[in-house]
């Protein structure tokens, strides 16, 4: 078989299994080899690695990891994608396609037995609906990964990046840096996929900290803090935390804890970087004992 990866291939693996796109799983294949080079290359998969693959549609970027990697472990929620899988990979003895929801994975499970509990890489062209809920789901699951290197929307991808005082910056860009570097490594035009989608795309790298950059006593206390300071973005810091349902703190004890962190209680949440919020997070994690 010709590799995927060009028009025509998957065009004519399309039409031979007469197969229907799906929007319930937001689905555009990657027609582009050179994007498709790219994406392999910025993750930096080795004959060393084990890689996890999100969403391989007909096995496109698959057979080019399959190519560089030790192992692929690729999952596809669509069951009509799996006999074009067998078909499309078949040359490749050292991948494994599971047919499940990513979400629904025992990954922690997948890595003790495929990869014997060392970390793995995760490549993926990710359906933009479920974006984040996968990527924060691998990070907080605290599963071993070295890297995640994701086709995402481009303003997805901006927003991982961005600091404080921009107008992308927001829960998505602190959790994310919190656990890892990001990168974006490309940008990629809507004609580069089959069906086109109707925004443009970003590749970025998310290299996994080996120690998060701000040490916390409450992770999951910083989260709800950082959850609650975007939710109501145009309220000050004070007022969006003292309304959350997820917090318990007076609005006494917040402009006291700014007080301490030498910040009016005007401040607006969009303006903290991760290490004020982790002070923050400190300080009124002492004030609850």
């Amino acid at each position: 078989m010709e590799k995927l990866g060009n028009p025509q291939e998957t065009i004519a693996v399309l039409q031979k299994y007469k197969f229907n796109f799906q929007k319930k799983f937001g689905q555009n294949f990657l027609i582009d080899t050179h994007v498709l080079d790219k994406i392999v290359t910025s993750a930096q998969v080795n004959q060393e690695d084990c890689v996890l693959e999100i969403g391989p549609g007909i096995g496109t970027m698959t057979q080019y990891l399959a190519e560089r990697a030790g192992k692929v472990i690729a999952v596809e929620i669509d069951k009509a994608l799996m006999p074009i899988l067998k078909d499309t990979l078949q040359p490749y003895d050292n991948v494994r396609i599971i047919n499940n929801d990513i979400l629904k994975v025992d990954i922690q499970s997948l890595v003790e037995e495929e990869n014997q509990g060392k970390p793995i890489k995760v490549v993926a062209n990710l359906p933009y609906y479920i974006t984040t809920p996968i990527i924060m789901g691998l990070f907080e699951s605290h599963v071993p990964i070295y890297s995640i290197t994701v086709m995402v929307q481009k303003e997805v991808a901006d927003r991982m990046q961005v600091g404080p005082g921009t107008k992308d910056y927001g829960a998505l860009s602190l959790a994310v840096q919190y656990y890892a570097k990001p990168e974006i490594v490309a940008n990629v035009p809507p004609n580069c996929f089959i069906p086109r989608p109707n925004v443009g795309s970003a590749v970025i790298r998310l290299t996994r900290h080996e120690i998060p950059p701000v040490k916390v006593a409450d992770e999951k206390l910083l989260f709800r803090l950082i959850r609650a300071s975007f939710n109501q973005r145009r309220k000050t810091l004070v007022n969006g935390l003292n309304n959350s349902s997820e917090l318990s703190f007076g609005k006494e004890e917040i402009v006291m804890a700014l007080e301490e962190m030498q910040l009016p209680a005007t401040i607006r949440g969009e303006v903290l970087t991760l290490e004020q919020f982790g002070l923050l997070s400190d300080i009124l994690s002492d004030r609850k004992k």
